[in-house]
């Protein structure tokens, strides 16, 4: 009985993994959603679903660069936990932190990590994780819509448990292997300018949650309303 159970575990376990969607480049390995896709933006990489609507909802960027003076762990820290000033349409605002920088481990590689809200496109929730192994430096950040952003924490959450750094010593000598980017420039600021214009505006989000929050109003409404009928049908038959 017990091998028989020991075997049932074994097969979902497998079939599990083997579902599994795994994206690889040159510097990093991860998990995430069967219907997202990365793809390569000049020197970044945009991962992100395939459905139009989703995709405007999240968003997973990745960036690397030769280590320079900028690339320590302490100034990671320090920048993070710094609120991070953007400009969209003519405003400039300053992020809100969330929650400060930490060093977290995951899979036996040191990572800094930080929360901020609107700190790469207005309402978005950004979480950054950025790490140091050999001399390539790493940011990999999740961005979602605040009105969306627990619909994708699960999702977040296997892509950050399974983050694994892949690069090479010498990945800066084969640039094919890449890209990234030179020493000389600063970690994450291309993250900006990487992301795409279609992103949902404040209004659109705050649109689709009215529209949910309707929706759910609507069904409590139904099923408060069906309550009501048969109690009071119940009586009757009393």
């Amino acid at each position: 009985m017990k091998y028989k159970m020991f075997a049932s575990l074994v097969v979902i376990l497998l079939s599990f993994t083997a579902h599994a969607k795994v994206f690889r480049n040159a510097y990093i390995a991860f998990e995430m959603p069967e219907s997202w896709k990365c793809n390569l933006e000049q020197t970044e990489w945009v991962c992100r679903s395939e459905q139009t609507k989703e995709s405007k909802e999240a968003i997973i960027i990745l960036t690397a660069k030769e280590v320079g003076p900028t690339d320590t762990f302490p100034l990671y820290e320090a920048h993070l936990n710094s609120p991070i000033t953007i400009s969209s349409k003519g405003i400039t605002q300053e992020s809100k932190i969330v929650y400060k920088a930490k060093t977290v481990q995951i899979n036996d590689q040191n990572w800094i990590d930080s929360l901020h809200m609107g700190s790469e496109v207005p309402n978005y929730f950004t979480r950054y994780l950025a790490t140091i192994k050999d001399k390539i430096a790493i940011l990999v950040t999740f961005s979602a819509h605040k009105q969306f952003y627990t619909k994708y924490s699960q999702d977040f959450f296997k892509a950050v448990m399974s983050l694994r750094v892949i690069a090479t010593k010498n990945l800066s000598a084969k640039p094919d292997l890449g890209p990234i980017r030179p020493g000389s420039e600063t970690l994450g600021a291309p993250i900006g300018s990487a992301m795409p214009a279609d992103m949902y505006q404040a209004e659109d989000g705050q649109k689709s949650g009215n529209k949910n929050l309707l929706l759910a109003g609507a069904l409590l409404l139904a099923a408060l309303g069906v309550f009501i009928f048969l109690r009071a049908k119940r009586k009757k038959k009393k």
